[in-house]
């Protein structure tokens, strides 16, 4: 069984599934299924590859990453605590590799793995991650919906000011009411005039004022 550690594209595999399955359990609910078989892949990884006094500084900071990630997705919804996260999973892995080739395959295996567990989301229950983001989901009168109303409409063109940090999404309070908002991409602090640049749905993009040309 050994020896099939031997074959240095393993690697790319192994943690390619344990990465899929993890990040899986993130965005689907499968009762912690997939955390297990995540779990095992990525232990068996570790144990083939890492020497035993490094196992548990190296699988630390792996988990870490997963944890930011978590975090992430539940609360924060900006993707910098992500970015960190993916950043101490691919730090993990390569440094647990007994040479650059295996460490190769093995980073490769974690891209592809974060990127094959979006595939879950077709097929399994989603879990409210990243809520704040659906903000960008676009329900126009087009595609069948008529989710946006008269008062929304009448929001363009309106200025109000930011009542939370906006990273890029945020609250907006305008003529005394509070609606949810996000902004082209840009951060902008509280306490921050804004103009309503454009109402699609439930998406209100803004634009601090003094970019407004």
């Amino acid at each position: 069984m050994m020896e099939i550690f031997g074959f240095d594209w393993i690697s790319f595999f192994i943690v390619g599934l344990g990465t899929m399955f993890l990040l899986g359990e993130l965005l689907v609910n499968t009762r912690g299924l997939f955390a297990i078989f995540g779990l095992a892949f990525i232990t068996l990884y570790f144990l083939a590859y890492l020497d035993p006094s490094m196992f548990i500084i190296m699988g630390i900071i792996y988990f870490f990453g997963v944890l930011l990630i978590f975090l992430d997705g539940q609360f924060i919804n900006d993707g910098a605590l992500a970015s960190i996260g993916a950043i101490c999973m691919i730090v993990s892995i390569g440094l647990s590799s007994p040479n650059w080739v295996v460490g190769l395959y093995a980073v490769i295996g974690l891209l592809v793995g974060g990127v094959t567990a979006l595939l879950w989301l077709k097929f399994l229950p989603k879990r409210n991650m990243w809520s704040k983001i659906t903000l960008l989901d676009q329900l126009t009168d087009e595609m069948g919906y008529s989710t946006m109303n008269a008062a929304y409409r009448n929001l363009i063109g309106q200025q109000g000011v930011t009542i939370t940090d906006m990273r890029p999404v945020g609250t907006i309070r305008i003529q005394g009411n509070d609606y949810s908002a996000v902004t082209n991409g840009h951060w902008i602090k509280k306490d921050t005039p804004i103009l309503v640049q454009k109402v699609d749905g439930t998406r209100i993009l803004v634009e601090e004022l003094i970019d407004i040309k």
